[in-house]
């Protein structure tokens, strides 16, 4: 019988326990110096702790229904790499939210609410499709930040640039698990196409409402460039979400497969380059 899983033999699923000191960095307007897109980036992390853990537990909700070495070895590297994930944005959150005066637990319960709302109301196999839903995202996103034109290269400070490099290239890394496991339990493709449509809608609310918490107590909200700046970097040529399009569309096409968007030379490069880093320090 055929492995479940559709990752090549040759990626590796790697948790890799990094630490990050952000202090520096969070205490700025850290990406290109501006209000609108730096919150976006740091709403975007408030998201991810509590995002990651219910990856997890949708996941290994199925695990037991998995015989296929392969699989569960990656479902393994899977949990792992977002552990890591979620602690480190934990700190990042913690972190910031302390320097710039944000309401850590504001921030933190909206999103743990919604989440047990969406936990109370989801059945598991409807968890299991908004996970592989957001981990297409996820990964889609990881694609374009690692792009040779990738719109991080603004990031004023390294050290944010290893953090959000680390999490895309792990992000790529796993970006099938979930998808596999979905499908190996026999998952519906009308299921999981409306779980992108859902999943989306939520996510981005999600982040709006750290943006606009943000800028509030930046005391930026109603300063009018700040949202033509940002609509712009959104949306117009080689904005962030509009790079990403042709990509997230692919999803809902008949027999998609998120390997069908071959990263490895990305992966590759990014390893290149930490290679060359660590012969060099």
């Amino acid at each position: 019988m055929n492995s479940p899983s559709h990752t090549p033999s040759d990626v590796a699923i790697e948790p890799r326990n990094r630490h990050h000191d952000l202090k520096a960095a969070l205490a700025t307007d850290w990406f290109d110096g501006h209000a609108f897109k730096t919150a976006w980036f740091n709403a975007m992390s408030m998201t991810f702790p509590q995002g990651e853990k219910f990856f997890i537990d949708s996941v290994r909700h199925f695990a037991d229904r998995i015989d296929d070495p392969k699989l569960l070895a990656e479902i393994r590297g899977f949990c792992g790499q977002e552990g890591f994930h979620r602690r480190e944005h934990e700190h990042y959150n913690q972190t910031l939210c302390s320097l710039r005066g944000y309401d850590y637990e504001y921030l933190e319960n909206r999103l743990a609410k919604n989440i047990a709302r969406g936990k109370k109301l989801m059945s598991p196999l409807e968890q299991l499709a908004a996970t592989a839903a957001l981990e297409h995202i996820t990964a889609i996103m990881a694609e374009s930040s690692l792009a040779d034109d990738s719109p991080m290269a603004q990031s004023t400070d390294p050290m944010m640039r290893e953090l959000w490099d680390w999490h895309a290239v792990e992000e790529m890394e796993h970006k099938a698990v979930a998808f596999d496991v979905y499908r190996a339990i026999g998952g519906s493709e009308k299921l999981r196409r409306r779980a992108l449509r859902q999943a989306t809608f939520f996510l981005v609310v999600d982040i709006l409402a750290g943006v606009v918490h943000m800028l509030r107590r930046d005391r930026k909200l109603w300063k009018l460039s700040q949202w033509v700046d940002g609509w712009k970097f959104l949306f117009f040529r080689d904005g962030i979400l509009r790079r990403i399009w042709p990509a997230y569309k692919d999803y809902f096409r008949e027999g998609f497969h998120p390997w069908q968007r071959d990263t490895r030379p990305l992966l590759d490069a990014w390893k290149r380059g930490q290679n060359l880093l660590s012969t060099t320090c």
